[in-house]
Formats: structure tokens, C-alpha cells, sequence
């Protein structure tokens, strides 16, 4: 009787039906395994998963947590197996996340700051794609997250449970494990240089964000302490911007015009070729200029970050402090500009809501998308043409009897995604934007250029030059001995055109008919004419303001005419 209850479990186990169920359950235990061994490793740069030597690596973490699993006895087993796994899948989302924030900004994600910007990028879809386009990334982000969550808890409660199964190979394996790896660490082994194969990158991932979060912080207390500290509070009103009395003073921004722009081979040839020939135009028309770098607190966007670098003279390179800036009493570039009697303006052609921060900055009046008049077409992100934007500003601001002006103006036609791109048309030809509809159709889609980042560099470059030919045709039209314009990057485009590694910095120029507006900055050694060359000085962007302000300041000449006057 035994004998053929014996042979009825031998025939059950041999049966077909069951041998299907130890080979699935072998395949669902190897791809945990590899699961958590490829969360294990993972690293939160693109770049980096090209690279061979990030596969060869023993990472420590896994052997610790089997070993730690064993030790735990009853329910605790599992909660410990199930902490495991979430806390993986946790670090694999923000790895990933990472992923896409050095991408586009050069910088991995802020734990404690960034959560603003994901509404910005759910924005920017919004407005470049579509609602539906939108709408449908985010359910895919929060399926994708959730799913993450759910494969790493599970495969971490099934390795505990197949280690509990055969509790002595799986002590071994740990304890032998981490022998190895503490060899490897000690010998320094590299199969592929220069990564290390003893990896211990989770753990070092997962404190590194700790600290950061403990960084972020306490900055938010020396930002309170910095932002007391200005050396222009005290200056009484006529003794700020003496030596452009009666000037009109711009702040233009280029969205995107960083360094590489000019020193790429591949960007460079149609910005530098627009440079020179603009810059031979705008001599023949009496200008001249000189141009540096200055070094942004930002890359790839954050653009506001940098316009409040600039204008306040403080490092604003992180959300948070953006927050206690506008909220405090800093004065900037443009409230300054203000005491000493100009007319304050900002034209925003890339806002598309209420400003509240203007009040904050100094202005008198904040133009934007909504209340300039144009009835054409969006250029992808743009909601109108840098070309339009000016045009509306002559018209209706510059060119009618004016007292002088300060006015900062950010343009954005050079935003990503750079498709389609407008043309630069005959001034008399821009009217309401309606002329943009047909020019708009001819133009490229956004789709039909992020396929191929070869055309991306391409359309990217473009988009530089568009703007920049816009700007100094605008000078050569509009200007006059009493305009004074300052036009510079705001930061570098995504790693996606110029590389990962790339320098934040951007090309600033000041130019002016008035050969005394730039004799007061010969000291600063920037290069004549509208392209700063390569050993140009590089100063970062929050020491502009008060570089700007001693030099046109009375401490370094006379005194120009009173600003009181409204002129044509």
C-alpha cells in the first residue's frame, strides 16, 4: 500500500502539469532575481546605461537584505521582504526621474524643491501637444509608477520566500556574497574603468538624497541671511544710473542662447555667421558693443530662475529660494532702475496667466500674450514671434512720446521644442500676427524633428538665429542714440544639444550708439562686438547687477542728462 502511494506522488510529480509549474516557478524566481539585481544598479544618468561596466557589478545591497530577511521570524519576514522591495521601487521611480531631469536640466531632481516644476512640465505638454497629449502622459507616468511599485514588492516577497525555502544555500550565498564583494572593494577591481564591480549604489543613491534634503534646508537659511545683504540699498535715487540719464534701457533675454550656440561645431556656424553680419550692419548704422559670459544658475530651463539671478544680484539656482526672494524686499535691477526715474516695464510674450512676482521686481506695467494684440497662430511653446512681440512694443510703447524706459523683455521664440520655427518677414509686413497662419503651415512640426537628434541641433540653431536677427534688425530700425540694450542667454539648451557635461554659460552683450555707454565698461575686458570670444571674462550671473550699477553709476564719470523729460 505504501509502495503504490509512493508511486502515485512520484507519478504527480512527474506529470506534465507539474513539471510546467516548477519551470514557471523557476522563471518568475530568476526574473525577481534579475529584477531587483537591474533596480540594484540602475543608475539615474541616461548616459551611463550605455556603458558596460555598469552591468558587471555585485551589488552589496541585495545580500545584506537576504541575510536580514533570514534573521526575521514570522510576519515579519514578509514586512520586512515587502519594505524592501517598495523601498526599491521608490529609489528605481526617482532614479527615473532623474533620468529625465538631467536630461533636460542638467541636474538630477530636488526632493524637496522640484515638485513645482512637474506642474511646469505638465504645462509645457499642455501647450506644446495638446490637453489629450497631456492628460494621456500623466495617466501613463502614474500606470508606469504604480507597476514599478507593485513588480519590485513582488519580487522581493517571492526571493524571501524561495531563500526561506532553503534557508542554508541562501545563508551561504549571502555570507559568501559579501566576503566577495568586501574583496573586490579592498583590491579596487574595474572590468570596465572606472566603475567599481563592488557596487554599492542604492545605498550611497538613497543616502545622497538625504543629504541633499537636509541641504535644501538649511539653504533656505542662508538665502534669509544673503538676501539682507545688498550694497545698493542704502544709494539714494540720484545717485543710481547716472551715466545713462535719459536712456532707454532694455534687458532682453534669448531663451535657450547659451555658450555652445557660438563654440559648438555643429550649432555654431549659422549664430556666428548672423553675429558677424549683424554686427558689421549695426556699425554702419553707428553702434558698437562689447560681450562676455556670464555663468547661469540654471540649465536646460528654469528661465525665471536666471531673469531673477540677473535683476536681483543674488544665486538663484533652485525654487525655493525664488519663493523667498519675491516674497522678501530685495531690491533688483529693475526696482532700482525705478528710484532713479524710469518708467518700468515688462513685456512677457511667453506668459500666458496673471504675474503676481512684477510687483515684487518694480514694474510699472507687465505686458504679455494676453493684452499685446496678436491674432496669429502659437509657435510650438511660443504663443507668439519674437518679431511680432517687437513690432506691438514700437507701436504701442517705443515709438509714441515716451519717458525713458527701463524694460526687460524675455523672448521665446527659441524655445523648445523648436518646431516650427517663424521667419524673420518685413517689419510692415508683421500687422496683427495674422500674416504667421500661412508661415506657421510651411513651417515644421515639432514630431517630425525629435526623432532624429541631428535635426534637433539643427532646428535648435535656427531658432538662435531667428531671434538674434530679429533683434539686431530691430536695433538697425528702432534704435537710436538713446537706446541702450543689454541681450543675453538666459541658459543652455537640454543636454539633448549640446551633450552632458556641457557649461551653463551664456553670452551677454551691451550695445549702444553712444560711444560713452561703453567706455564706461573698457574695464570689464569684453570683446568688441556682438560675439564674446572664447577667453572672454566669465563672471557668475548674479554679480552683473552690481557690476552694472557701479559702472554706470557716478563713481565712474559725470552724469548724463535728467530723465524727467518724456521724448520722441
Amino acid at each position: 500500500m505504501q509502495d503504490s502511494d509512493a508511486e502515485s506522488q512520484r507519478n504527480e510529480t512527474s506529470s506534465p502539469s507539474s513539471r510546467l509549474r516548477r519551470v514557471c516557478s523557476r522563471v518568475l524566481t530568476a526574473g525577481a532575481l534579475v529584477l531587483i539585481f537591474a533596480a540594484l544598479i540602475m543608475p539615474n544618468v541616461v548616459g551611463r546605461l550605455a556603458r558596460p561596466g555598469t552591468y558587471v557589478r555585485l551589488p552589496i545591497e541585495g545580500f545584506l537584505a537576504i541575510g536580514v530577511v533570514l534573521l526575521l521570524r514570522g510576519r515579519w519576514k514578509r514586512i520586512g521582504a515587502g519594505a524592501f522591495g517598495a523601498g526599491l521601487g521608490l529609489l528605481t521611480v526617482e532614479k527615473a526621474v532623474d533620468m529625465g531631469f538631467n536630461k533636460v536640466l542638467s541636474r538630477p531632481f530636488d526632493l524637496v524643491l522640484d515638485w513645482e516644476l512637474l506642474d511646469d512640465a505638465y504645462s509645457f505638454v499642455r501647450d506644446s501637444a495638446g490637453q489629450a497629449a497631456a492628460l494621456g502622459t500623466v495617466a501613463g507616468i502614474v500606470v508606469l509608477i504604480v507597476t514599478v511599485l507593485v513588480l519590485m514588492t513582488r519580487a522581493a516577497l517571492r526571493v524571501a520566500k524561495v531563500a526561506e525555502r532553503h534557508r542554508t544555500v541562501s545563508a551561504r550565498t549571502s555570507v559568501a556574497g559579501i566576503a566577495v564583494w568586501v574583496v573586490l572593494l579592498v583590491l579596487g577591481v574595474q572590468i570596465f574603468e572606472p566603475i567599481p564591480v563592488a557596487s554599492r549604489a542604492s545605498v550611497m543613491y538613497a543616502w545622497d538624497r538625504v543629504v541633499a534634503v537636509q541641504a535644501g534646508l538649511q539653504d533656505e537659511e542662508n538665502f534669509a541671511r544673503e538676501v539682507t545683504v545688498d550694497a545698493f540699498a542704502a544709494t539714494p535715487p540720484d545717485q543710481l544710473l547716472t551715466a545713462l540719464r535719459g536712456k532707454d534701457l532694455f534687458v532682453t533675454f534669448v531663451e535657450s542662447y547659451g555658450r555652445s550656440a557660438i563654440e559648438d561645431p555643429v550649432l555654431a556656424p549659422g549664430t556666428v555667421k548672423v553675429l558677424d553680419e549683424g554686427g558689421a550692419e549695426l556699425a554702419k548704422a553707428g553702434y558698437a558693443a562689447k560681450s562676455g559670459w556670464l555663468t547661469s544658475p540654471t540649465a536646460g530651463g528654469g528661465s525665471w530662475l536666471a531673469h531673477a539671478t540677473l535683476l536681483s544680484g543674488l544665486w538663484i539656482n533652485n525654487q525655493q529660494r525664488y519663493r523667498n526672494l519675491t516674497a522678501s524686499e530685495r531690491l533688483t535691477l529693475t526696482s532700482l532702475s525705478k528710484r532713479a526715474g524710469y518708467d518700468t516695464i515688462s513685456v512677457m510674450p511667453g506668459a500666458k496667466y496673471a504675474w503676481p512676482e512684477g510687483a515684487f521686481y518694480g514694474y510699472n506695467r507687465v505686458y504679455d500674450s494676453r493684452n499685446t494684440g496678436y491674432v496669429g497662430p502659437k509657435f510650438g511653446w511660443s504663443p507668439q514671434p519674437d518679431q511680432y512681440t517687437l513690432s506691438w512694443f514700437q507701436k504701442n510703447v517705443h515709438g509714441p512720446a515716451h519717458a525713458p524706459l527701463f524694460v526687460e523683455m524675455p523672448l521665446v521664440s527659441s524655445h523648445t521644442p523648436w518646431a516650427p520655427i517663424p521667419n524673420f518677414i518685413d517689419w510692415d509686413d508683421v500687422g496683427d500676427g495674422a500674416v504667421y497662419e500661412q508661415i506657421k503651415k510651411d513651417g515644421k512640426r515639432s514630431g517630425s524633428i525629435w526623432k532624429d537628434p541631428a535635426k534637433i541641433k539643427r532646428e535648435y540653431s535656427r531658432s538662435i538665429q531667428y531671434t538674434l536677427t530679429t533683434l539686431i534688425s530691430y536695433l538697425e530700425k528702432f534704435g537710436d542714440e538713446n537706446t541702450v540694450m543689454v541681450f543675453l542667454g538666459d541658459h543652455q539648451p537640454a543636454p539633448i544639444v549640446v551633450g552632458d557635461g556641457a557649461s551653463r554659460d551664456v553670452p551677454i552683450t551691451v550695445v549702444a550708439k553712444d560711444k560713452a555707454v561703453l567706455d564706461r565698461v573698457a574695464g570689464w575686458n569684453w570683446t568688441d562686438g556682438l560675439k564674446p570670444a572664447p577667453d572672454a571674462p566669465v563672471w557668475r550671473m548674479d554679480q552683473f547687477r552690481d557690476k552694472f550699477l557701479t559702472a554706470y553709476g557716478p563713481g565712474a564719470g559725470v552724469a548724463g542728462r535728467a530723465l524727467s523729460a518724456p521724448r520722441r
